[in-house]
């Protein structure tokens, strides 16, 4: 028997379906909503907040800021913290920077807000091309 490529291919006499079992994705139980951590957080959040700017407005200094920037740019890491620690924040402040800018990071720490170790504010800012 050949092949004749004309020809119709077989089509049964009664339609042929493919048979799904249709599944839905089991509901899931969520535990109810407690905002007591989320408030200590942003309230925690809005005292570092308020260092941060403690922070900027002593950057906004002309004079200190050409101390910090000059001891950066000499790559004096240890003057620019000790900089940084002048100004008396209470909490920690990471101090990082390249020539095109600097990076201070505001962490939180249980002892010293006397709130929960929660947040992180980072500053960055561009000083340099």
């Amino acid at each position: 028997m050949y092949y004749n490529p004309f020809q119709q291919p077989f089509i049964p006499p009664y339609p042929y379906y493919l048979t799904h079992t249709i599944t839905t994705p089991a509901i899931r139980a969520y535990p109810p909503v407690d905002i007591n951590i989320f408030e200590k957080s942003v309230k925690t959040f809005r005292q570092l907040m308020s260092q941060g700017s403690r922070l900027l407005d002593r950057l906004g200094d002309a004079q200190f800021a050409r101390r910090v920037m000059s001891a950066a740019q000499q790559g004096k890491q240890t003057e620019v913290n000790q900089l940084i620690h002048s100004i008396g924040l209470s909490v920690p402040v990471v101090t990082k920077f390249t020539p095109s800018g600097v990076i201070f990071t505001l962490a939180t720490h249980p002892p010293q807000l006397q709130a929960i170790d929660c947040c992180t504010l980072t500053i960055a800012m561009k000083w340099g091309h």
